[in-house]
């Protein structure tokens, strides 16, 4: 089975820090995939944005370079190489100057009937400066819509600065705010489990449901990044946006129908249901944690300070865990388990539902230990679900249990190759469905529960705890959870 491509009508696509590591590792390579397809249709083009001094060839040869790295060579057929660097322009800007936007005003000019999308793929402190310059230059029309890439600010104060600053010359219908998550095959299959299946909306409550995990583990360190996440850490990269997003799709309620403003509204009610973690509360409910040497795969790697370079001192958080609790009908007194790291044992995304036990079980201690049912949600790698049930073991002698999962594994059910989100989510931005973006209110939602929680280890002055790299994070996050009488779940990827 294949799904079924649709290709949209020709547009323009702008990128600024169309020469940066995001426009290299994942833009291109999905524009050119969704090209390759047959879902971009001429005249559309692709134009590059930087300070750098290139010209239109040099940049196509670095984009070549680009796809030849990270597009398997299975995928890059001359033919479709050939299409897609011939949609490719390129025009030197200063994005807080003046120099280059007549240029690129000129190129756009071609094009004045299509949609236009600027990309900003850049630091968030020039995201003003080049919403204004598009407005100065004219730039701005019916069609455009400007996509903003996380983070969206450091704390609410920030997040609020760059949404006004934006919106006095966008319309929040023009604005784009990407969670590359929300475009991950399961992440939405998460909605249609939901929703398009009558087996589990019943069952998707406190009365059945004892906990949810999310897990966010990462086997790589912070590398070549050190310098910008030393700023932000895991609180504010992974779990303001991502993890918490993931969280929303789970607890929210059934919208009254699929579109971008009720799927959002409803996931904005979850944000405000969280409940605040503050600094009576902050030791009880979260675990930070920061990396020390040891080893991945087999293979040693460097604690976080020493890549950070010699000498370096730094409280910044590369590991988090945290109880939370959405304080709805729905899910009062159900504990969301979340955690997220660096240099962990494995790479992993997923959503652990872990249902109550069997309240009574008729089968004696002969049948063994009745584990409760769980689902759990698998975003990376090998995307799929597995609801885990007690089964009888096969052979007479009486009834003995044995734990197994219905396993639904896309790679094997599909026979196909998922589309990577950013494939899915630019072309959402081009058709101007809003439904897999942010919108403004739910940002500044997230930072107000997630600022008191910064503020709160600030006032208590506590450095991170140490964790060796290969293992699953700080002993205090396994007591999280044991506390409680429940355990993390970790199967082997």
């Amino acid at each position: 089975m294949t799904s079924r491509i649709v290709a949209v009508d020709p547009f323009d696509l702008v990128v600024f820090g169309g020469t940066g590591d995001l426009a290299h590792r994942k833009l291109f390579p999905a524009l050119f995939r969704r090209d390759h397809d047959g879902q971009l249709t001429d005249p559309t083009r692709v134009i590059g944005v930087s300070r750098k001094e290139l010209d239109r060839d040099a940049f196509r040869e670095e984009v070549r370079e680009a796809l030849t790295t990270f597009v398997p060579k299975s995928e890059l057929d001359d033919a479709a190489l050939k299409r897609f660097l011939d949609r490719l322009d390129y025009v030197t800007i200063d994005a807080v100057g003046d120099s280059g936007w007549d240029e690129l005003k000129t190129l756009l000019a071609e094009g004045l009937d299509r949609v236009r999308a600027f990309y900003l793929a850049t630091s968030p402190e020039l995201f003003d400066a080049i919403a204004h310059n598009l407005k100065r230059h004219d730039l701005i029309s019916g069609r455009t819509r400007v996509v903003l890439e996380k983070p969206l600010g450091k704390d609410l104060a920030s997040a609020q600065e760059i949404n006004a600053a934006v919106g006095e010359v966008l319309d929040e219908s023009q604005i784009y705010r990407i969670d590359h998550y929300l475009g991950k095959e399961t992440v939405q299959n998460l909605l249609a489990l939901r929703f398009a299946n009558v087996l589990f909306e019943p069952v998707w409550d406190s009365a059945h449901v004892d906990h949810v995990q999310i897990t966010v583990a990462e086997k790589i360190g912070v590398g070549s990044r050190g310098g910008y996440y030393d700023t932000s850490g895991a609180l504010r990269d992974m779990v303001q946006n991502h993890i918490l997003q993931l969280l929303c799709l789970v607890a929210m309620e059934p919208p009254g129908e699929l579109n971008a403003d009720s799927l959002r509204d409803e996931k904005l009610k979850v944000l405000r249901a969280l409940k605040p973690i503050d600094d009576a509360t902050v030791r009880a409910l979260t675990v930070r944690g920061q990396y020390r040497s040891g080893a991945v795969d087999g293979q040693s790697t460097p604690g976080y300070l020493e890549e950070l370079g010699e000498g370096a001192e730094s409280a910044t958080e590369t590991y988090v865990a945290l109880k939370a609790e959405v304080r709805t009908w729905r899910w009062a007194g159900v504990p969301f388990y979340l955690r997220t790291g660096k240099r962990l044992p494995t790479q992993v995304s997923e959503i652990v539902i872990q249902f109550r036990e069997t309240p009574l079980s008729i089968f004696g201690a002969a049948g063994g230990f009745l584990a409760p049912n769980r689902l759990v949600i698998r975003l990376q790698p090998d995307e799929g679900v597995k609801l885990y049930l007690m089964i009888k073991d096969p052979g007479p002698g009486g009834l003995r249990f044995r734990e197994v999962p219905l396993n639904l594994s896309f790679a094997d059910t599909f026979k196909a190759r998922n589309p990577d989100a950013y494939e899915r989510l630019l072309m959402d931005v081009i058709r101007g469905n809003q439904t897999l973006f942010m919108r403004r209110d739910e940002v500044e939602a997230a930072w107000v529960w997630a600022d008191p929680i910064l503020e709160a280890w600030s006032r208590l002055g506590q450095p991170p705890a140490a964790y060796t790299a290969g293992t699953w994070g700080p002993s205090a996050a396994v007591a999280l959870i044991e506390r409680d009488g429940r355990t993390w779940h970790e199967e082997a990827s």
